[in-house]
């Protein structure tokens, strides 16, 4: 039996997991889905999935809190959870595995899950890495971080920190500390480095090759060494990304249907100061502007220029405007290149750092660093000006319509369960 765990503080993790139940029930695969609780929940309601809330559920508080403390966001010398909170997870779901006769547990960033399945001895697939995994280190392809988690590497120029980076990344033990007190306790396998925190026993690489740069076969051959739990392996699928099954409501239809240019501003998980900075720099543009509000308040945002929606269909929503403003995670550059949108990254931490240059590589993209909100209008103004990123956004289109990674993603999962 398969279980589907999703991280319901994170629209993006929850949406994932909802492809993935939509591609494996397709195959006749039958699967439980569980999760510690979050906003996101109802997600997982409106498509009807039945799911169960492992441990004492994550409250909207708790979960602000846990996304605020996340990896780029919270101090690297702590978790995430205190490790009470972390061991009641981490029994609560090998309790769970176990009672179910779950023999595979495949995850979007819930994190306990590298533990559980340990004491309860399941195999754990993750997705949540992204382009984010070694063979991408070992090439030296990582960028220089826009905000590095050590801060004196701020100090070093550009090309140092980016050979810094990439040389040490699989030493860096940021995040780990609490998953490693919680193992010993345990008797469990520790985490060596913040990258494996991010790697199960199997990692889906959701990234066509002509994007990451790296072919499916190099992918797999990878074998890991130092700073990596024994037996990890990587498995090349096709993009896997939200196709929210939710309207676009009436107001928000109404200001696609008008003029040109638009600019949608969709950063989710994101810190509400961070979204009203944004569209404060982007409203000197001579553009109208749709803010995806998600869990965040941000009506006050409302003007003649400005737009602001809930939770929005990403992938019906970028087709039909001409630039669109992320934090660029996995998910929302993905569901960028999809729709044809170039795209304007504001990345937080070093994923979102490779995912935009993965994609500003190809000329689809471009990027400010949040420290740097200041150069936002220009960037946007000069991206909506020039036709060329548009081209590269639509001809990484017609490479993503060429697969089906939910489908090659759910066939992964049920070959490993077999």
């Amino acid at each position: 039996m398969i279980c589907l765990l999703a991280h319901c503080a994170y629209l993006s993790e929850t949406s994932r997991m909802l492809e993935l139940h939509r591609a494996l029930t397709a195959l006749g695969v039958p699967v439980r889905v569980a999760t510690h609780g979050g906003p996101h929940e109802r997600r997982l309601v409106e498509a009807g999935v039945p799911y169960d809330v492992l441990g004492p559920g994550l409250s909207p508080a708790r979960s602000a809190a846990f996304v605020a403390s996340a990896i780029g966001l919270g101090d690297p010398g702590q978790s995430m959870y205190d490790d009470q909170e972390l061991h009641t997870y981490v029994q609560a779901e090998a309790e769970y595995f176990r009672a179910h006769g779950i023999t595979v547990a495949v995850t979007g960033f819930t994190l306990t899950a590298l533990l559980s399945s340990r004491l309860a001895g399941v195999q754990v697939i993750t997705e949540h890495a992204g382009s984010f995994v070694p063979p991408v280190f070992e090439r030296r392809m990582l960028p220089s971080p826009s905000q590095p988690l050590d801060p004196r590497l701020a100090r070093l120029p550009k090309w140092l920190r980016r050979y810094v980076v990439n040389k040490s990344i699989h030493r860096l033990p940021a995040y780990t500390a609490g998953f490693n007190r919680v193992a010993t306790s345990l008797g469990v396998e520790e985490i060596p480095s913040l990258p494996a925190l991010l790697l199960g026993d199997l990692s889906l690489v959701p990234e066509i090759p002509e994007v990451l740069g790296i072919s499916a076969a190099d992918l797999e051959a990878w074998r890991p060494r130092r700073g990596y739990r024994a037996g990890s392996r990587l498995t090349s699928v096709g993009p896997l990304y939200a196709h929210l099954d939710v309207p676009i409501p009436a107001h928000v239809e109404k200001f696609l249907s008008g003029e040109s240019p638009i600019v949608y501003v969709a950063m989710t998980s994101t810190p509400a100061a961070l979204v009203r900075k944004a569209v404060s720099a982007l409203s000197a543009l001579d553009a109208r502007i749709l803010v995806a509000g998600t869990v965040h308040d941000l009506q006050d945002l409302e003007s003649s220029q400005v737009c602001v929606g809930g939770t929005l269909p990403s992938h019906l929503v970028m087709p039909r405007v001409d630039l669109a403003v992320t934090t660029a995670g996995q998910g929302s550059t993905q569901t960028a290149m999809a729709s044809g949108c170039p795209l304007l990254g504001i990345p937080l931490h070093l994923e979102q750092d490779l995912n935009i240059t993965l994609v500003e590589r190809l000329g689809a993209a471009r990027h400010v660093a949040p420290p740097d909100l200041d150069q936002l209008p220009a960037t946007a103004s000069a991206m909506l000006g020039d036709p060329t990123h548009l081209v590269a956004a639509e001809r990484i289109q017609k490479l993503y319509a060429a697969t089906d990674g939910p489908a090659e993603a759910a066939q992964a999962v049920a070959a490993a369960a077999a």
